[in-house]
């Protein structure tokens, strides 16, 4: 008989187009008046409406967020917070920027509104990565976790074809990780399940139409599915490495998971095969691993660590940061089954689960 503890976290979600519009309603339930616009030049449009929406609730704005959110830059725009007296953060964006708001709320206790241009999903868990010296390390805490986010669709129909794949399947590794999480109950198998399906679906229409609005729509509410379960199930294999090739040898973000995830499932597909069979079903392929590296491939997706420049050279090097610390997974983790699997994932070969027995 299966036993398990779910948490729910408390994130105020509004879904659905037009919803930008609100974000001085949701400013003001908070009871808070003196604003910290997070944006950048990739989303201008998008800020530009969240501007003029704040209207005079707005008394600072910063443009700089960094992957893997480095401390120094939090630090600096920690100025920003003490001089103008901020009590709440606004961020436009994807996982840079809200992993900038989220370490801003962490040190300060200030409120944060989430409007998420990605599907990094990052904006509903209360887990924040933070770099220093080329070392990432995670935390998690419930103040971590922003008060409302506010999931326009019309905020992810400019992403590029490129960037929204990788995007898609960032979030889906969410989902996986928490069908074996330790944690994980029949709520998170539920919506983990339907984020890898609606992903599945979403990502042949980019290909289709560059705006296809249900298309955006099934991946932006695969992205908040995906990211609930993470935020209740927890990680694993896959993300210690993404935060290692990431912290350490500065390989964007979104494109590391993607090219990961067909060769994380690979290796554990021994020890879950029942979860393997979901997912696939979810999928629709035969296999989980094979069917998820054919779906990136399809959508024009990278599938090569080597294309995202990582160096032949630091692969023994990453296996051994990847497997210094033990953490949940599945499968036992080796360094010399994970430098296989880096060696697989380098060369961007279709994997298959027997491939890394052994």
């Amino acid at each position: 008989m299966r036993s398990f503890v779910h948490h729910s976290q408390p994130a105020r979600v509004i879904f659905g187009p037009g919803t930008a519009s609100r974000v001085a309603d949701e400013v003001r339930r908070l009871g808070r008046s003196r604003v910290l616009l997070l944006a950048g030049e990739h989303v201008r449009s998008q800020a530009e409406l969240v501007e003029n929406a704040l209207g005079a609730l707005q008394v600072a704005r910063f443009d700089g967020a960094v992957a893997h959110t480095p401390v120094a830059v939090t630090e600096k725009v920690l100025g920003y917070v003490t001089e103008q007296d901020v009590d709440v953060v606004v961020a436009v964006g994807g996982g840079s920027t809200t992993g900038l708001a989220k370490a801003l709320a962490v040190r300060t206790g200030i409120d944060q509104v989430i409007l998420p241009t990605t599907y990094a999903g990052s904006e509903v868990t209360p887990v924040l990565g933070e770099t220093v010296d080329g070392v990432k390390t995670t935390r998690s805490s419930p103040e971590i976790l922003p008060e409302t986010v506010i999931y326009d669709v019309a905020f992810t129909t400019t992403m590029p074809i490129p960037m929204a794949v990788t995007s898609a399947i960032n979030a889906m590794a969410h989902a996986v990780e928490a069908l074996y999480s330790e944690h994980t109950n029949p709520l998170v198998d539920a919506l983990a399940l339907e984020a890898i399906a609606a992903t599945a679906r979403g990502l042949p229409a980019l290909g289709a139409d560059l705006a296809d609005p249900e298309g955006r729509s099934d991946l932006l509410l695969a992205a908040w599915l995906a990211g609930t379960c993470l935020a209740s199930a927890g990680m694993g294999l896959h993300h210690k490495l993404c935060h290692v090739l990431g912290g350490t040898f500065e390989l964007p973000h979104a494109a590391t998971h993607t090219v990961l995830l067909p060769h994380v499932l690979a290796y554990n597909a021994p020890s879950v095969p029942h979860v393997m069979v979901r997912i696939a079903q979810a999928l629709g392929t035969d296999t989980a691993p094979a069917g998820v590296y054919d779906l990136v491939a399809a959508a024009g997706g990278p599938s090569a660590l080597e294309e995202l420049g990582m160096a032949g050279s630091d692969l023994d090097e990453a296996a051994r940061l990847a497997t210094a610390e033990a953490y949940p997974n599945p499968r036992e983790v080796t360094r010399g089954g994970v430098r296989r699997l880096l060696g697989e994932a380098f060369a961007g070969t279709r994997p298959e689960p027997a491939h890394l027995l052994g």
